[in-house]
């Protein structure tokens, strides 16, 4: 069929094949589905853990004094790990593959290109994250934020989004559309920036080919920077380009309307991926990075509000005169773009020093958190759910009283949820920083400030508890709607196929978006500038982490200690880093330096302070009270809202790979002779042994409690010494002290 075109005095030829295909609805399917199911898992267990935060007792509910056999699976770090994996990997990654796979198709005027390749990323994905479950309820973790699996689950992840990227880009050299749309830009920058950032953060090194235990390759500062270079950009390229993606699809089609500006567009995509990437270190102001890193990540953070409200205001003027009252999807996508513009405000100010001083470790961070995964990524979920569950079964919403119910739960869930946040974080962050006139804290005791802030956890328990609420409204009218209509399993589409070239006019864009391995090659450029430019100087230049020749490396005994305090997830309620505060350093001593951390594989300087800093724990307390206050912290410490740890106190400590922990560390720098790993075993019965001497001679009830134990579990008995109790002990009152000759 020929068509002939007249615009103005240009005057061109287009030749036309018309042909059919079938859009693959199954896949998108498969994936909404478990988007639904992992939302409200995620979101669960993000309700059971604020629970816990002042009912530490919930545990002893379930397991009653079988706690103390249950070995953590309760854990609050362990169950942290699994609600922020579900939420990231599991309910945002499913929402996104939904999305795309959906909009690849239709956008590209091409089905995908491997069915087979669609169905083994579906089940590679969903196996991951139960995998994820199983090994972090066991305790099985690397404690990095965000990057918790273990090496055979980070080489899954990489294969499984390989395989995804192989499906997608194939499907785009396929297409027979020649332009690629914007929201494909993003899909394009996220899968470029998430394999860079997942290959080289989870770089590590397995003790054995057949142990899931491993160290990170980087130690101390480097491994900080590379973390939060990962940390911040999980938040950048996995719950912020792909939504965007998302957003630029969902938003014109829902409304009708096509996106407000095409070069506020281009603006958008490219400022973002090369600004955000820099931003990293912003997470770690006024820790032992070197000064020039931070400054970077102060001013990348700030500069990220221009392309972050660009596209806000591309997706909100894409709605002007739209009638979002009578929309129930359209509501979700102006609140969602409405709270985007509020987190990434919010971010870059809290990347200021001023503000980063007051905010950071407290739960300002965790209301700027779920501002962002709740208010921006929920709620651009929950509107693509809803129209796309129209579309692929053929049918309208069921309720849209239900629905319209469920925004306004949700909202009202997102407020009651984020205020107490930011009320109970201005009252911490005054409680920590509070002198006497004499100069002295006025709240020297931390767990005065913990107990002011329960009334402000309950409330917030309260928000997670409608925003649930209004996604049990959602399940069901969902549920509803699929009963009364006709799934399309495979969608007919007419495909218009260019014969001929169109003679035009081009801008450099317009070219490069019918060259998608060029836009490919250049995004990588553009992502990577700032990764380089930030990390390879801390590798390769040592000025930037001097050394201290008073550090030496852990004992084979506080080397399992540290293992099994990564094994919990302490570093998830604790921090290991001193600012150089006044506050900080008249509470806790010295402030940390670089040189401190060398031996650290990983780091473990943490994000959020539930409890006080740990970095100088190293003989403020007695052995005996480190054993009570695991047993039952509230023993020690009345009005704590920390869980109890029984298990680590009738445990055997597993010392089966300390040999080959000792090696490995050595492989990474570690300077461990080799007598030291030949006698590696003697050494920890000796200090074991003058660990629990001292516990006896502190608390000799103790003593009597142990010695009952032997008489009722007669062979199976083990002493004190050989229990994890003490190597914890042991690495706990390691901490700080190889400083404390030069404070």
């Amino acid at each position: 069929m020929k068509m002939k075109e007249v615009e103005g005095k240009k005057e061109k030829e287009r030749w036309f094949q018309i042909e059919k295909l079938y859009y693959d609805n199954n896949i998108v399917k498969a994936f909404l589905y478990a988007t639904i199911f992992w939302a409200f898992t995620g979101f669960l267990v993000g309700i059971i853990l604020s629970l816990m935060l002042f009912s530490p007792n919930l545990p002893e509910i379930f397991f009653g004094h079988n706690l103390k056999y249950e070995n953590g699976i309760m854990g609050f770090g362990r169950l942290r790990m699994i609600h922020t994996t579900t939420v990231i990997f599991a309910f945002i990654g499913n929402i996104i593959f939904t999305g795309s796979y959906y909009s690849l198709q239709r956008l590209l005027k091409s089905r995908m290109y491997s069915d087979i390749l669609s169905w083994i990323h579906f089940w590679g994905w969903q196996i991951f994250i139960l995998l994820s479950w199983i090994t972090f309820l066991l305790g099985i973790n690397t404690s990095k934020e965000y990057a918790e699996h273990e090496w055979p689950l980070d080489i899954m992840i990489c294969i499984i989004w390989i395989i995804y990227g192989i499906n997608m880009i194939v499907t785009i050299l396929k297409r027979r559309i020649k332009h690629i749309y914007v929201s494909i830009w993003f899909f394009i920058g996220t899968w470029v920036s998430v394999s860079i950032l997942h290959i080289f953060n989870n770089l590590e090194l397995p003790i054995s080919f057949f142990s899931l235990k491993s160290y990170s390759i980087y130690a101390g500062v480097q491994d900080a920077l590379v973390q939060w270079w990962y940390g911040h950009n999980a938040v950048a390229f996995i719950l912020t380009t792909p939504i965007l993606g998302l957003m630029y699809y969902f938003v014109p089609k829902a409304s009708g309307k096509p996106i407000f500006s095409y070069k506020l567009s281009i603006i958008h995509f490219w400022s973002l991926i090369f600004i955000y990437i820099w931003a990293g270190p912003h997470h770690l102001i006024y820790t032992a990075i070197p000064a020039w890193a931070q400054m970077l990540g102060t001013i990348f953070s700030i500069m990220l509000i221009a392309p972050s409200w660009g596209g806000m205001l591309n997706g909100l003027l894409t709605l002007k005169g739209t009638k979002i009252n009578k929309n129930h999807i359209l509501k979700y996508f102006v609140l969602s773009l409405t709270f985007y513009g509020i987190a990434t405000f919010e971010g870059p100010m809290l990347a200021t020093k001023k503000l980063n001083a007051i905010a950071h470790f407290t739960d300002w961070i965790i209301a700027h958190v779920h501002i962002g995964t709740l208010g921006w990524n929920g709620f651009m979920a929950f509107g693509v759910i809803y129209w796309l569950v129209e579309k692929l079964w053929n049918t309208k919403i069921y309720s849209k009283l239900y629905a319209n119910i469920h925004f306004f739960i949700g909202t009202l869930g997102i407020f009651v949820y984020v205020i107490p946040m930011y009320w109970s974080a201005i009252r911490q962050s005054k409680m920590w920083k509070q002198f006497n006139d004499d100069g002295s804290l006025t709240n020297k005791n931390f767990v005065k400030s913990v107990i002011s802030l329960i009334p402000y956890y309950k409330i917030r328990f309260i928000g997670g508890l409608l925003y649930m609420l209004g996604m049990i409204f959602m399940i069901y009218n969902i549920y509803k709607t699929i009963k009364q209509g006709y799934f399309i399993k495979n969608e007919a589409c007419k495909s218009i196929t260019d014969s001929k070239k169109e003679f035009e006019v081009e801008t450099f864009h317009n070219w490069l978006e019918k060259k998608p391995i060029t836009f490919f090659l250049l995004s990588l450029i553009v992502v990577s500038i700032g990764g380089i430019v930030e990390i390879i100087p801390n590798m390769i230049i040592k000025s930037n982490t001097p050394t201290l020749t008073s550090v030496r490396p852990y004992t084979p005994l506080e080397l399992e200690g540290r293992d099994l305090y990564i094994r919990e997830g302490c570093n998830g309620c604790h921090s290991q880093m001193v600012r150089p505060f006044r506050d900080e350093v008249v509470r806790y001593r010295e402030y940390s330096k670089a040189g401190e951390f060398v031996y650290d594989h990983p780091f473990l300087w943490g994000s959020k302070r539930t409890g006080p800093d740990l970095a100088r724990e190293g003989g403020k307390n007695p052995s005996s009270w480190h054993f009570q206050h695991m047993y039952d912290p509230r023993s020690t410490s009345p009005g704590s809202i920390m869980p109890r740890y029984p298990w680590l106190i009738y445990r055997k400590l597993d010392k089966s790979k300390t040999l080959l922990k000792m090696k490995v560390m050595k492989k990474l720098g570690v300077p461990y002779l080799e007598k030291d790993i030949e006698n590696a075993y003697n050494y920890i019965d000796r200090q074991a042994g003058l660990i629990e001497k001292e516990i006896y001679k502190e608390s000799p009830e103790i003593k009597q409690q142990i010695n009952f134990q032997k008489k009722v579990y007669g062979k199976k008995f083990f002493p004190l010494k050989e229990r994890e109790i003490i190597a914890i002990i042991s690495y706990l009152q390691r901490l700080g002290k190889d400083i404390q000759g030069i404070e």
